[in-house]
């Protein structure tokens, strides 16, 4: 295939409620879109993860503009591409910036779905038909209305409750979640939020039964969480820390994390996304996909990715109304008790409602 045509979007969502983490509250999403066509005029979607501030990691949604402009399309457009596989040997010589990478390598491998007619999952080696999906909840005002919610979604059937935490938001949270719902698949998710001299505090989060704990220490250590795992019983997985298999190797090799969450822009698309799954699983360390409030594109990737075989604990991926009044794919992403039918059409699957993607458009330029 060759890539004739680059369209990049910046999209502005409003989410139906705020989602506060411990780096930032968001009531809006501010997105990139990438669009990309082939000789054959097939058209492939790829979104950008990056925020519009540079809170989760140093990309951001002008930095991945200018990478993509200025770096990364001209490498692309033109060029006679067999397999997306190829894409991140192209992007080689293009340090990090894994974000901007994964947006056109997503567009990519939608568009080499749909010319082998297969979804994505197929085209990525996946072998579910449906996937397990849990919820993500962003710090509350209260305790109380934190328990409302997660009594909501348990009700829904979602299989698995991320609670954000923080200092001062943690030990009595989570033990009064424990309280309430015993039997529920609990994990928190710190972003970071701690160091290695609270170990102690760290501890008490044993008595729960936690999954996880998810990226407690800095975003860039591995060396700390190893120290730290010795002193938890709680699994510790790793996020912000996994940028690359390498990084899944020296990590697991440490005994920095038991488990790992995947997210396809932070490892720089899904090429990468897949050697670190096959890595993992050959050393039994179970992986799991996180999310980035995506819309609906995002999350399409998001399914496929998650039914590869050791995706076997549930993923963010929750239904599109659970964020949105209304998504720019058709039909939306649904989860009916917990699981997520995954799409058998050729592609990413869903219908992308053009009208809707321009309702949302607040930028918009053509690369050909």
């Amino acid at each position: 295939m060759k890539i004739t045509e680059i369209t990049i979007r910046h999209l502005q969502m409003k989410l139906k409620a705020p989602f506060t983490t411990s780096f930032g509250t968001f009531t809006n999403k501010d997105f990139l879109l990438l669009e990309a066509k082939n000789e054959d005029g097939t058209i492939g979607w790829g979104e950008s993860v990056a925020f519009h501030s540079p809170w989760y990691n140093e990309e951001t949604l002008k930095t991945n503009w200018h990478m993509l402009e200025d770096f990364l399309i001209p490498l692309i457009l033109n060029k006679e591409i067999s397999h997306p596989d190829e894409v991140s040997e192209i992007f080689e010589p293009i340090r990090k910036n894994n974000m901007a990478k994964s947006t056109i390598e997503g567009a990519i491998w939608d568009i080499y779905a749909q010319q082998t007619n297969q979804s994505l999952a197929s085209a990525l080696g996946g072998k579910k038909d449906k996937i397990e999906v849990g919820i993500s909840i962003g710090i509350q005002k209260s305790i109380d209305d934190l328990v409302a919610l997660v009594d909501e979604y348990v009700k829904e059937g979602y299989k698995r409750i991320k609670v954000k935490i923080k200092p001062g938001w943690d030990v009595d949270v989570i033990r009064t979640l424990r309280e309430k719902f015993p039997d529920v698949a609990i994990m928190a998710d710190a972003n970071s939020a701690y160091r290695l001299s609270d170990a102690e505090l760290l501890k008490q989060l044993d008595e729960f039964n936690l999954t996880m704990i998810e990226q407690p220490l800095a975003s860039d250590d591995i060396i700390d969480h190893a120290t730290l795992q010795k002193q938890l019983k709680t699994p510790i997985c790793l996020d912000e820390s996994i940028h690359s298999l390498e990084d899944a190797r020296k990590a697991v090799e440490l005994g920095a994390t038991k488990i790992i969450n995947i997210k396809i822009g932070r490892v720089g698309g899904l090429t990468e996304a897949k050697k670190i799954h096959d890595y993992c699983e050959s050393k039994g360390i179970p992986v799991w996909c996180g999310g980035m409030l995506e819309s609906g594109i995002g999350r399409a990737h998001n399914v496929a990715l998650t039914t590869l075989t050791n995706f076997i604990l549930p993923g963010d991926t929750a239904s599109s109304n659970r964020y949105w009044e209304k998504d720019i794919i058709e039909p939306e992403v649904v989860a009916v008790d917990g699981y997520i039918q995954v799409p058998q059409t050729a592609g990413i699957g869903y219908k992308v409602n053009i009208e809707t993607v321009e309702s949302y458009t607040v930028d918009k330029k053509v690369y050909k």
